[in-house]
């Protein structure tokens, strides 16, 4: 198992960054990663890779977390 859970946020660009959460957030998107490194890279291109590289109206916030 895989010891760091990458967390994407995509949130509305009208949302400031430190209110971006799984609560306020448009979108979730989760994936494994190995390392803290590994996560922080992972996070925007699970989201481009889901659809949302693009959108202006969007952006992408990565979090890393334990894995339960």
């Amino acid at each position: 198992m895989n010891p760091v859970l990458v967390v994407a946020l995509v949130c509305a660009s009208t949302v400031q960054a430190p209110d971006c959460s799984r609560e306020t957030a448009l979108d979730i998107i989760t994936g494994p990663a190995h390392t803290l490194q590994e996560c922080l890279m992972q996070g925007p291109v699970l989201a481009a890779n889901a659809g949302h590289g693009n959108d202006r109206d969007t952006y992408v916030k990565t979090r890393c977390e334990p894995r339960r």
